[in-house]
Formats: C-alpha cells, sequence, structure tokens
C-alpha cells in the first residue's frame, strides 16, 4: 500500500503557501455553518485553527481550555453561539480579514 500524506500536514502547509486558501477555508466553514451544515462547518474550521493559530493559541486568545475547543470543534462537538463566535473570531484576527455575510435568491 502506498504511503499518503497526512491530511493536516497537507492543509497546514498550503495555508502557509497560499493565503487565500486559508480565506477560502474560513468562508466555506461560514457559509456551511450559516446554510445548516454545521458539522462538516466545525471540521473545516478545526482544520484551519490547527493550521493557523493552533489549539493552545485559540485557548489563549478565546480563555477557554484548549480540550474543550478540541471538543466542541469534533465531528459530535456542539459548541455554544458564544464559543463559535470566539473561535471564528480569533481565525479571523489571525488571518487580518473580516466576514461578511450575504442573503441571495435560493435557486
Amino acid at each position: 500500500m502506498a504511503l499518503t500524506r497526512d491530511f493536516k500536514q497537507t492543509v497546514t502547509e498550503r495555508v502557509a503557501r497560499e493565503p487565500e486558501f486559508a480565506k477560502a477555508l474560513l468562508d466555506e466553514a461560514a457559509m456551511l455553518f450559516l446554510n445548516g451544515e454545521p458539522e462538516t462547518a466545525r471540521l473545516i474550521l478545526r482544520d484551519l485553527v490547527n493550521a493557523t493559530v493552533g489549539f493552545e493559541g485559540l485557548a489563549k486568545e478565546t480563555d477557554r481550555p484548549s480540550k474543550s475547543l478540541h471538543r466542541m470543534l469534533s465531528s459530535g462537538g456542539n459548541p455554544s453561539m458564544d464559543n463559535l463566535s470566539a473561535i471564528f473570531g480569533a481565525v479571523r484576527r489571525q488571518l487580518g480579514v473580516q466576514i461578511e455575510a450575504h442573503a441571495v435568491k435560493a435557486a
């Protein structure tokens, strides 16, 4: 069986190489969350946290325990709106971007 690269490592390297990729991941996580797919949004956000601020940095930034943040962003996690807002805010600040949401007519 062929060896494959670790997904987290691949995402981390691409985020470091392409800042636009990091922004796209943040956009996708926000869009998925707002459109009713919170599980996928949490997993993308978890990968983005790993690739940017890291869970220890996120814990300091949000004043929440690292282990709790790991659980919140797991597939079965259930972060409160306050916690999710704090996580999005920390990543947004790390990337130096703002998040804008726009409603569009459904297809």
